[in-house]
């Protein structure tokens, strides 16, 4: 994770179906309405729970009913439209009128609200500021701030007196837990949604609802429900380098590392020897964190780059990541917002806080003042400008054998296999533990919407393939080499663009944390959170109706 990479990852993402803490309620039989949960918490941290109402501003429906919207994942990201849903309520604003609330309704894979869960490192601190929180930067009065969150646990005093901006991680997932209990009524967890698919008209005409597919992860069973709007957020998926054996046990992302890596290792007196791959900010806390776990390990970091990247917030740079500043890079032409993207990615990606790099060298330092020169006798090492060409097992210990090779620097930027020859330094690590930090794709609603390509507008024929490059979008290849391509597109508001009246106006599929093209590197971050709720809701729930003719 960077400087600014709180995702808001949702149960469908990385680390769905681990779950590391328990979740104990039960309900007051006094009939006011109140949930209580215990105290427990997670990593030691005293968990909130307690006096939490749930919102009656967001009420749970018969699942026979056509729901306002659905929301596919209950992370922060779709956390934050429903506190927005609740702010915008009590503030007065009617979401549906002539009823008391909107029919909303939330499907999460996970069996219980988690963020991160297999990051949550001991020690490991926000690298955001609090006030980027499900609700300030829309409406600082929200009950749902962080601040409040602090009131409400009796620890504002306590954390101003830290004098900090930046909370650890555990407290903050706390934060958003709490934030969530409160809209447990409609939130369906455990259920993971399979496809969103556009209902047949009874007369000829443009889609005015969706039917919603999901399947229990306890028992198989598929239910289904119907709605005019669905909120696409299920974060991104854990991404392997092909190198790597698939499901082997020995082989997690880091994703799973905080729930994993203690079964696996399960013993931390032992000399274990552990590889990490990656050049990012998870990749560089997951290795100093083996060392701290695991006193007696051995441990490597793989990386293609010669050495680690300072990740940039500086203010100027910083601004990238206001709300404000979609707006800016919206309406620029692809090229602009590909070239932008890029010069950027130092905020964001394949970076390390200063402070842990600072760290790292300085532990290398003494290795070297210590132990020598061959670096070969060193506990700890980092491996610069290597990749890994191939893993075997071996038959005597059963670890992993990790086969690393040295780049030149004209493949370090190529395809994954741009391997030269033998090399110096080129070595075979034997590992009891690979761990990828090798980040996230996020690609899974393109085929959650297979059933709705057909209603997505044809890709005008090209003259050659780089006039087709669609930096902003996804291009949806026909079913045979006849059949014209789609394209899958969001505009401003996250709405997908189907084809001209292909749907009706009151009647759409959003995007969350699949936009970075169009809309900037906050697409898939908690930074803009509180605020793109809140302009989600503008477009599904218009203060004025929409026009009655169908458009995009």
């Amino acid at each position: 994770m960077s400087p600014h990479c709180e995702s808001p990852t949702n149960g469908s993402d990385a680390g769905s179906g681990f779950s590391h803490f328990n979740k104990n309620a039960f309900t007051n039989g006094d009939g006011n309405g109140v949930v209580y949960q215990n105290g427990n918490g997670v990593n030691g941290h005293h968990s909130s729970g307690s006096h939490i109402q749930k919102s009656r501003y967001l009420q749970p429906c018969e699942a026979s009913e056509i729901h306002d919207l659905i929301c596919v994942g209950f992370g922060p990201a779709s956390l934050s439209v429903a506190v927005a849903m609740h702010d915008f309520q009590e503030a007065g604003r009617q979401l549906a009128p002539g009823r008391s609330a909107p029919r909303v309704l939330f499907l999460e894979k996970q069996p219980q609200f988690a963020w991160h869960p297999g990051m949550l490192l001991s020690g490991a601190r926000m690298q955001i500021s609090f006030i980027k929180d499900m609700a300030s930067l829309r409406n600082p009065r929200s009950q749902f701030t962080f601040l409040n969150y602090l009131h409400c646990n009796n620890r504002l005093v306590d954390f101003t007196n830290l004098d900090t901006f930046l909370p650890a991680r555990v407290e903050y997932e706390d934060y958003l837990r709490w934030c969530a209990r409160h809209f447990d009524d409609v939130v369906e967890y455990g259920r993971e949604v399979v496809s969103v698919s556009p209902d047949p008209q009874t007369t000829p005409g443009a889609v005015r609802t969706w039917t919603v597919k999901s399947r229990s992860t306890k028992t198989g069973q598929v239910s289904s429900y119907q709605t005019r709007n669905v909120l696409i957020a299920t974060g991104g998926q854990p991404r392997l380098p092909s190198v790597l054996p698939a499901k082997h046990p020995r082989v997690i992302h880091s994703s799973q590392y905080a729930q994993l890596c203690p079964q696996i290792l399960n013993d931390t007196s032992r000399p274990y020897r552990v590889a990490v791959i990656g050049a990012g900010q998870s990749a560089a806390e997951i290795f100093r964190d083996v060392q701290r776990a695991y006193p007696n390990a051995k441990t490597w970091m793989v990386m293609r780059s010669e050495f680690l990247k300072p990740a940039d917030d500086s203010p100027f740079v910083n601004s990238i990541f206001n709300p404000s500043y979609v707006d800016e890079l919206y309406p620029k032409s692809q090229s602009y917002r590909r070239a932008l993207i890029k010069e950027a990615k130092a905020t964001n990606y394949g970076v390390v806080r200063l402070q842990l790099i600072e760290a790292l060298y300085e532990m290398l330092y003494h290795q070297k003042r210590t132990l020598g020169t061959d670096e070969r006798k060193w506990p700890h090492r980092m491996l610069f400008g290597r990749d890994i060409a191939q893993v075997t097992e071996s038959r005597e210990t059963g670890r992993l054998q990790l086969h690393v090779r040295r780049l030149e620097s004209a493949a370090r930027d190529g395809p994954e296999d741009g391997f030269v020859g033998q090399l110096p330094g080129d070595e075979v690590l034997d590992v009891d533990l690979v761990v990828a930090a090798t980040g996230y794709q996020r690609n899974a609603h393109i085929d959650m919407l297979r059933d709705s390509w057909g209603l997505l507008p044809e890709v005008p024929p090209a003259a050659n393939a780089a006039d087709r490059e669609l930096v902003d979008g996804w291009e949806i290849s026909g079913p045979d080499a006849t059949s014209p391509s789609r394209k899958l597109e969001v505009g401003r508001d996250y709405r997908v663009r189907y084809a001209p009246g292909a749907v009706a106006p009151d009647a759409g599929v959003y995007l969350q944390g699949c936009c970075e093209a169009t809309h900037g590197l906050s697409d898939t971050l908690l930074s803009i959170l509180a605020v793109r709720s809140g302009e989600i809701l503008d477009s599904i729930f218009p203060a004025t109706p929409r026009a009655k003719t169908v458009s995009n």
